[in-house]
This record gives structure tokens, C-alpha cells and sequence, in this order.
């Protein structure tokens, strides 16, 4: 290589050379403690909830009128991907989910169109609903909660407290938002007897109207003298409920007090509010989240001094508990990685010490800390922090950063050998391989580019993979061309002079390489065979998405029946605590009721309020403990909970999908989805791998329909408006003021007493009051029926979808279930009339979704390899030669696989992309070297021979150092797939490049060359 020389120029200004490593040194320790902490890579959830309500509505009025017309709205939002909603009678709630590959600013302008088009409808809504409210903070993750619970205090003092505490933590540096978690809203009820109304002869309506005219406010003037404003002030407005209870009526020209005539109490929320339990008891959580960019363990400190101050000043009987802790599990992770990297730097520097000797060792050894500080600082500055896939990438790249260094210092040392000065030796590495080397590094770096540009949720979770090692790649190249020389001309002297004979390694491979040249035909064609097999083997790999957690935590879901009541969850959330109570493996957990768990992990797949959901978040001592405990758990919800859907599971890691095995049946009659979905229910239960088989939504629900003879009605004087008034205060009840309490309010219900609120034979006989002052019994007027209707319909993109759903049996992937479930899903799908489908979903769908965004960038990947190798090779044939060896390596990937038993998952997918480039990298070098010899005058043969020798030494050295390296993440449960992948693909790809390139390249060029005396057998001399 002619022209300016990047080594000569870092030797000639050395002083200039030094000073930078020093800056990069200094600004590379700097940058790693001023890096960001955090469990996993960000990624955002392009999900919006989108809910209204329109009270006293049945579910098909609510569907129809409410929920379709917002669907249709919706569905001209830019970067859709699909709808998903579910309408309860009175209550819609939609998913909007957008494209995977929206971008941040995308989603958040598509946010505003959609609050800006659903306002645009809002007028076409039927009148009396309420709403649309819109969540774009669904992926907001809640990283440390507490838990406070009460002995001797009620829910209100205890409320208080942690109101003080809430606002003591928003005052903490990083911290974006803090939640309360069952918190219980106070009402003042008005408990009264229709029957004694009507005896009394008390206008119920007019009676609540005196309460709501008593207690409203409104400005009574403002007198304005000379020297001062003075606001009128008219009182009235209830402090207690005493005052409420105090206020008289006047009936028939007496007074009534109002206790005289109801009973009026204090109480909470009924039916309550979603419910928090902590180690089995009622506590209000204080959930806590941190700003984007915030340290999260810089965070846990502070909100531990925070909580110790605020602890301090808490009576006895109220105590704060740690239910989730991110900052502990982020320092733990950290801290294994970091160990994890600190093990690949001594692998890979005892290789370095034990090939290459103690001086080119450490050169090596210097080069490492040199690269890893500009890594950091270049991470710094791009604003990626340390989390589960920047430090793995870490690892990863550690392996890949040390090919540069290696390759300069053993061209030092060679030049050296030969009598070069050092100097000369210096700078004859830049001169020779430079270009190789870069060109390998951005084909390297060519091999990650679909894990940087898939646009997906899975590709945007593990895009600093690509960050990480792209920047490790192109620094370590100018670590080797610029201060590596620099290390050497210090460190490195000339080697002894040798025997002349060579080591018997070196011996071995020259004497194998010549075997394989001269039977280049069963060399070529064994490789060809092998490779076929890999491919031929490859089905028999099992296939994953992303693998569960190794955090020792289990999810616990317990779905009743979908008309049940939060006062049956609250039951059976109450017994299932019991089950955990004295049970060792278990260190604490948390119960949400009438809810799923709130954020606390980026990958949560969030379950929105339902009164029939409970979901119960469990730390185990232990992994160990957690699988032992998930065995239990699923045998005793098995036989204590026959009623209700329950699912026993660890958390996931990558974006969320919830039951791995899913079906959705989706078609426009609901009683034909319904039949399809159990047919194919059955059909999934005929693999005995799937278990735990239920639907979203399935049963109907019972309802008691209240008819009113319209005719009978109109006689009296009444409608069924004012029927369904009078109904909707007697049984539920309806706020009639409010009360201002502190920073409450407090509502004021009227409602029957219990006797006539909860049994439905009393409403028979329920006294309806007349417009003349009269009453008459219910039942005169209207007749009961019990119907049947859904309690929830799900659809998706406006088309009524039931999903059915399944768990595996242990060590069972999903997608091998499917798999096999394929031939009898298609005979069924065959079977179904038009406008009704069966759609795969759940992990095999995301897995698939996920792959197609991957291989979509793949050819981006080919052209860029492709250009770059067309620019360093300048020939078509050697670019054949080159290609030919890339693929090589899924021998070795398929075989490690196979051997480890290991699946192959969307991250162990990126691997093998990412090998080609190493592997490619490796070829280019080589065949550079080959053409480098035959320009000093050797025939192909000898040109191959000598040159294939003088490259072993090093990339043999990389290839043990990768694979070595990453020996400390290959027992990981995320990165294991990967690693094995690479290092066995690497392995036998860095094998064939040493033997299959050189015996190929001779046979390629060989016949274009007219025959020599040289021969096989001179050329292994």
C-alpha cells in the first residue's frame, strides 16, 4: 500500500500518539461510571389504549354504536398494524398497534392524529357516552415498587401516609413518575328504603336535588369599597358526614332529618377498586418510575434514602416493603457481565500470552484496555447504556477487536524475525494489511446490519448489539494501526533465530493442507457434502423466539369465569395466598386483583383492568427455587381452581407475547366463531405437548332483562328512562354531590339499603314512586326474564376473533407444537366457510415477524459486503472464492447447536448473520496474502502454500480467542444460542478457510497457469 502511512505517522509524532492514548484512557473510565444502568435496551411500545363508556348500554348497543364507530375512525391511522378491541356492555376498550418499524417520532405523531381524528368524530357517539380516553403511556416501566401496609390504621390514614411518601420520591432526582397502587376512593353513602320513601311520602329526586342546591359551589358577588375587595361567601357545604346526615326536610310541613330517614356512612369504593396485597395482606402500593436515560442504580440509592427518611417519620404499625427492585436485579446482571468480561479479557490474554510470547502478548493485553475506553466513550456520547445487550455485544466484540491487533503484531514480529528495524516492521503491517483489515472490518460490521435495521420491536430490542460491535470494529482497527505499532516499538523484540524447524502444529497443518490439495476433489466435494448435511439438518434444531428470564421471578394468572365479580378475584386471590404462605422457596410476592401487575419490566405483557383477573407477581429464593415452585403452583391451581383459567410462568425476555401457543378463529358470526373455536380447540388438544387450553372469551353470562309494558307504564305516568333511573340509584347507586376533603373528594352515593340492592326476588316487589306521590310494585308493569349474552367480545380489525390459547409441557418449544398442529389446522381451515379464518399467533407468529424484518435487510447486507469486497478484491473471481467460504461456517453452527442442545432463536439467528462477516473477513485477508506472494514471483500452488502458513498463526489466534472468549456467556440463557452458534460456526469455518480457500483458489486459477516443476510435495518442504 503506497501513500500516507497511519502508522508512520503515529511513530513519527509519538509525543502526539501518547498524549491521545492517554485522553482515551482517561475519557474511557470517565465515560464508564457516567454510563447509564438499566436491565434492558429501551424500546418502545407502539401500542395505544383508546376506551369510552356509555353507561346502562348492552354489550351488543356498546359494539355496535360505540366501539364500531371508533374502529372505523382508527383504522385510517398512518403506520396501523392492526386493531384489537374488546367491548364489555357499557365499556369499549381498543388497541391501536402500529407498524414495527414506526420510528419514535413517527409514533409519536401518529399519537396526535389519532386524538385529533377521534375528536373529529367525537359528535357522531351516541349521547350519554363518556370520553374516548386515550393511554400512550403504556410502556412507561415502573422499575421499583413498594408496598405499605397497615396494622391498627384504616385505609384512609394509611393513604395519607403514602400520599406524604409520593410526594417525598417526586422530588428524587431521575425519577418521571410515581404510582399508587389500590388505593381505595372513600364515598359517603346514603342508604335508604324505598318502602319508607314511598310511606313517608318523600320525593326521592326531589330529596337529592336539596342535597346537590346545599352543597354546590357558586360565587355569591364581590363587594368593592375604597380601600378593599370583599368576597361574599354563602355557607352550606358538607365538611363530614355528620353534616350530611344533619341536613332536614321539610314533608307535609315537618321536619325530617335526613339520619331519621337513611342511613348515612362512610365507606370505600363498592364495588372496589382494582385491590394491591403484599405477602398475602391488603397495602397500597407505590410504584416508581425512572425518567429515559436515568441510571437506574443511581436511583435505587436515592430512593433508598429517600424511603429511610420517609420511614423514619411513619408510626409504628405502617411499614414500607420492597416488592420490586430493578436496581438490585440491574447491579446483579451488571455484575455478572462485567465478571463475564473481565474472564473473556484473561482468556483471550493467556491465549495471546501462550501463542505469541510475553512481549507480543502484551502488546495485546495493552491494545484490549485501549480499545474497551474509546468503546465507552463512543457509547457516552451516543447515548447507549449498559444493559443486557450492550454488554453482551461487549463480549462479543471483545473476541472480534483482538483480529486487528493480532494481525499487526505478528506482522511486527515477522518483519522483525527477518532483520526489519522496527520501524520498518512498524509500518509494514499498515502497508500490507490495512486495507484487508478495514475492508473486513466494515464486512464484518456488514454482518450485524440486519441486526441494526430490522425494523421490528424485536430488531429495535437488540439494535445495540450492532451499535456495540460495529464501534468496537472500526475502533479496534485504529487502535492496531495507530497505537499498536506504537506498543510494539516499545515492547516487541526481534524473536531468537530458530532451528529452521518448524513447530509440530505448523507441520500438521502444512502437511494437511498439501494432502488437501493434492486429492482437491475430495476436498472440495466432502465440503460441499457437509454442508448439504448442515442444511439437511438444520429442521432438526428446534426453533425459539426469545427464551424466559433467568430473574427468579413467576407470573401467576388466575382468570375466572368473565362474568365473575372483584369480590370473587378478592376471594380467590385471598386463597391462593394461602398456598405461599409457609412455603419455603418462596421470598415474597405481590397480588394485584382486579388487575395484572403494573410495569415493572420492560417485556411485561401488561393485562389492563378486569374484575375477573387476578395476577400475582412471586420473587423465588432462587432460579431453582422458582422452577420447583412454577411444578407446585401449576398442580395446586390445577386441583383448588378448577373454575378459573390459570397460568404459571417465569418473565419473558424480548418484546412480550403472552401464551406461547395461540390460534385466533375470526369470522362475522359470533355463535359460528364460537363452534369453529372448539373444534379447533380439540384439535389442539390432540398433541399431548399442549396443555392448559382456554379461550378470551367463550361462555355467555347470564343478565336478568327487566320488560316494561310500555302501554301499562305510560298509564301510571312512567317511561323506561325513569324506570332505569330509579333502578340504576336503588341498585348501584349515583353520586349525588361530593364532598371536599383535603386533597379529596370524597362522592356522595344514594342508594337502596342492601336488602333491596342485592337480592333479586326484592325487585319484584320494588316500589316505584309515581309522578302523583303514589307507588307501585315493579312487577306490575314489568316482567323478568334470564338471557344469555357475552360478557366481553374481542375483535380484531373490526371482525369478531377468538383466540384460543395453550401452554407446553416443560422443555416443549412453540414452535414445535405448531409444527406438528399444522396438517390438522389446515384440514380445518379447509373446512370453514367463507369470511371465517384460522390465523397462527403467540410466539410462532412474533418469531416470524420478527425473522421476515431481519431477512428484509438481509440483500442491504449482501450489497453492502458485496461492494466493499468488489473495491478490495477488484475481481469477480476472486469474489466467487470468497462467497464460496462465507456460508462454510453453518456446519459448525448446526453441529454446536445440535450438540448443545441449544435452539435456534432470533438472537442466535443474528449470530449466524453476523458470522458470515467474520468469516468473510478471514477470506479476504487470506486471499489478499495468496495474491501478495504471487506477485513476488510464486506460482499458484506455492503461492497458496506459503501464504496460507504465513496466515495461520494469527487467524487461528482469533478464531481460539472469539470462541475461548466467549465461553463465560455461552451458559447464559439469552446469549447461550448465540454463542455456541458462533463458535462452532467459527470454529469449522476458520478450519475450511485455512484448508477448503487455498485448495479451491488452486484449483481456480491453477488451469491458467501452465504447469511448473514446482509440486505439492515442494511446496509442503
Amino acid at each position: 500500500m503506497s501513500g500516507f502511512n497511519l502508522s508512520g505517522w503515529a511513530l513519527k509524532y509519538r509525543s502526539i500518539t501518547i498524549y491521545l492514548m492517554l485522553i482515551a484512557v482517561l475519557a474511557g473510565v470517565a465515560s464508564y461510571y457516567r454510563l447509564g444502568r438499566s436491565e434492558d435496551p429501551s424500546f418502545i411500545i407502539k401500542t395505544m389504549v383508546v376506551q369510552a363508556a356509555w353507561p346502562g348500554a348492552t354489550v351488543e348497543e356498546t359494539l355496535k354504536q360505540v366501539t364500531e364507530r371508533l374502529e372505523r375512525t382508527l383504522q385510517e391511522t398512518p403506520h396501523l398494524d392492526f386493531l384489537r378491541s374488546f367491548t364489555r356492555a357499557g365499556v369499549t376498550t381498543i388497541f391501536v398497534n402500529l407498524d414495527g418499524k414506526t420510528n419514535a417520532a413517527e409514533v409519536a405523531d401518529t399519537w396526535y392524529q389519532v386524538r385529533k381524528n377521534i375528536g373529529d368524530m367525537r359528535h357522531t357517539l351516541p349521547q350519554g357516552v363518556i370520553g374516548p380516553g386515550f393511554n400512550d403511556d403504556f410502556g412507561d416501566t415502573f422499575g421499583i415498587i413498594y408496598g405499605v401496609t397497615a396494622d391498627g390504621f384504616s385505609h384512609r390514614e394509611l393513604r395519607d401516609y403514602v400520599e406524604g411518601i409520593r410526594s417525598q420520591l417526586l422530588n428524587v432526582t431521575d425519577v418521571s413518575k410515581v404510582e399508587l397502587l389500590g388505593t381505595q376512593d372513600e364515598r359517603i353513602y346514603i342508604e335508604f328504603s324505598m318502602s319508607d320513601l314511598a310511606t313517608l311520602g318523600i320525593d326521592r329526586s326531589a330529596l337529592l336535588a336539596a342535597l346537590q342546591a346545599q352543597n354546590i359551589v357558586r360565587p355569591a358577588g364581590l363587594i368593592e369599597t375604597d380601600n378593599e375587595s370583599i368576597s361574599l361567601r354563602v355557607s352550606g357545604s358538607f365538611e363530614s358526614e355528620q353534616d350530611i346526615a344533619n341536613v332536614n326536610f321539610a314533608v307535609d310541613g315537618r321536619m325530617l332529618r335526613l339520619a331519621d330517614i337513611a342511613k348515612v356512612r362512610r365507606g370505600y369504593a363498592d364495588p372496589p377498586q382494582p385491590l394491591f396485597r403484599v405477602d398475602g395482606k391488603p397495602a397500597i402500593g407505590i410504584a416508581i418510575a425512572m425518567r429515559d436515560g436515568g441510571d437506574i442504580l443511581a436511583l435505587g440509592e436515592n430512593i433508598k434514602k429517600a424511603m429511610a427518611v420517609a420511614t423514619a417519620n411513619l408510626p409504628l404499625g405502617i411499614e414500607p416493603i420492597l416488592v420490586a427492585d430493578q436496581a438490585v436485579t440491574v447491579d446483579t446482571a451488571i455484575a455478572e457481565f462485567m465478571s463475564s468480561l473481565w474472564q473473556a479479557v484473561g482468556i483471550i490474554l493467556v491465549v495471546s500470552f501462550l501463542s505469541l510470547g510475553v512481549r507480543p502478548g502484551l502488546v495485546i493485553a495493552l491494545a484490549i484496555p485501549l480499545t474497551l475506553a474509546i468503546v465507552f466513550s463512543v457509547m457516552d456520547l451516543v447515548s447507549i447504556d449498559m444493559q443486557r445487550i450492550s454488554l453482551g455485544a461487549l463480549i462479543i466484540a471483545l473476541a472480534l477487536l483482538v483480529d486487528d491487533a493480532m494481525t499487526t503484531t505478528d506482522a511486527m514480529l515477522n518483519r522483525l524475525g527477518q532483520g526489519d528495524s522496527k520501524v520498518e516492521a512498524a509500518t509494514f503491517a499498515y502497508r500490507t494489511y490495512a486495507y484487508a483489515m478495514l475492508a473486513g472490518t466494515f464486512v464484518t460490521m456488514a454482518g450485524f446490519v440486519p441486526v441494526g435495521f430490522a425494523a421490528s420491536s424485536a430488531g429495535e430490542y437488540t439494535f445495540s448489539l450492532f451499535a456495540v460491535v460495529s464501534i468496537a470494529l472500526l475502533v479496534s482497527w485504529f487502535v492496531a494501526v495507530l497505537f499498536a505499532p506504537l506498543l510494539g516499538i516499545a515492547i516487541l523484540k526481534p524473536p531468537k533465530a530458530s532451528s529452521g524447524k518448524p513447530g509440530i502444529v505448523f507441520r500438521t497443518y502444512r502437511g494437511l493442507l498439501s494432502f488437501a490439495i493434492r486429492a482437491k476433489w475430495l476436498t472440495l466435494g466432502l465440503t460441499a457434502v457437509l454442508f448439504a448435511g448442515s442444511i439437511m439438518a438444520l429442521p432438526l434444531i428446534p426453533s425459539q423466539f426469545f427464551p424466559s428470564s433467568d430473574r427468579p421471578e413467576l407470573l401467576v394468572d388466575i382468570s375466572l369465569p368473565q362474568n365473575s365479580s372483584i369480590y370473587g378475584s378478592q376471594t380467590a386471590a385471598e386463597r391462593f395466598d394461602a398456598l405461599l404462605k409457609d412455603d419455603k422457596d418462596v421470598d415474597r410476592w405481590s397480588t394485584y386483583v382486579g388487575r395484572g401487575a403494573i410495569r415493572f419490566y420492560l417485556p411485561l405483557n401488561v393485562q389492563l383492568p378486569n374484575d375477573f383477573f387476578t395476577q400475582a407477581v412471586i420473587v423465588a429464593k432462587d432460579v431453582e427455587a422458582r422452577d420447583r415452585l412454577q411444578l407446585k403452583l401449576q398442580d395446586a391451581l390445577a386441583r383448588d381452581f378448577p373454575n378459573a383459567i390459570s397460568r404459571v410462568y417465569p418473565l419473558e425476555l424480548g418484546p412480550p407475547v403472552g401464551w406461547p401457543v395461540q390460534y385466533r378463529v375470526s369470522g362475522p358470526d359470533l355463535s359460528k366463531v364460537r363452534e369453529i373455536s372448539l373444534n379447533l380447540a380439540k384439535v389442539i388438544a390432540s398433541n399431548p405437548h399442549a396443555v392448559n387450553i382456554n379461550f378470551d372469551w367463550q361462555e355467555p353470562a347470564r343478565q336478568l332483562r327487566i320488560r316494561i309494558d310500555q302501554d301499562e307504564a305510560r298509564l301510571l305516568g312512567l317511561n323506561s328512562q325513569s324506570v332505569a333511573r330509579i333502578l340504576n340509584t336503588v341498585v348501584s347507586g349515583v353520586p349525588v354531590t361530593q364532598l371536599r376533603d383535603d386533597i379529596y373528594l370524597v362522592d356522595v352515593v344514594a342508594r337502596a339499603n342492601d336488602e333491596q340492592r342485592v337480592s333479586i326476588n326484592s325487585l319484584r316487589s320494588l316500589q316505584i314512586p309515581l309522578p302523583n306521590g303514589r307507588t307501585v310494585p315493579l312487577s306490575q308493569f314489568a316482567s323478568f326474564d334470564n338471557e344469555l349474552e357475552y360478557p366481553l367480545i374481542w375483535r380484531r380489525d373490526r371482525v369478531p376473533t377468538l383466540t384460543v390459547n395453550a401452554d407446553l409441557t416443560p422443555g416443549i418449544l412453540p414452535a414445535e407444537v405448531v409444527a406438528n398442529l399444522d396438517g390438522s389446522i389446515a384440514e380445518l381451515s379447509a373446512s370453514l366457510p367463507p369470511g371465517y379464518a384460522i390465523a397462527t399467533g403467540g410466539t410462532v407468529e412474533e418469531a416470524a415477524k420478527s425473522q421476515a424484518s431481519v431477512i428484509a435487510v438481509v440483500p442491504v447486507m449482501l450489497l453492502i459486503m458485496f461492494t466493499v469486497l468488489m473495491f478490495q478484491l477488484k475481481s469477480f473471481q476472486r469474489l466467487f472464492i470468497v462467497l464460496s467460504v462465507a456460508p462454510l461456517g453453518l456446519i459448525g453452527v448446526v453441529g454446536a447447536l445440535l450438540l448443545s442442545g441449544r435452539p435456534l432463536g432470533f438472537v442466535a439467528i443474528l449470530g449466524i448473520l453476523a458470522l458470515l462477516g467474520m468469516i468473510t473477513k478471514n477470506a479476504v485477508i487470506l486471499l489478499g496474502q495468496i495474491d501478495a506472494e504471487r506477485e513476488q514471483g510464486k506460482d499458484v500452488l506455492s503461492a497458496a502454500v506459503d501464504a496460507s502458513s504465513a496466515r495461520f498463526r494469527p487467524i487461528m489466534l482469533t478464531a481460539i480467542s472469539t470462541v475461548l472468549g466467549m465461553i463465560p456467556i455461552a451458559f447464559t440463557v439469552f446469549w447461550g444460542p448465540m454463542a455456541f452458534a458462533i463458535m462452532g460456526g467459527l470454529l469449522v469455518a476458520t478450519v475450511l478457510t485455512l484448508i477448503f480457500l487455498p485448495t479451491l483458489y488452486v484449483t481456480w486459477f491453477s488451469w491458467r497457469e501452465p504447469s511448473k516443476k514446482n509440486t505439492v510435495e515442494a511446496a509442503a518442504g
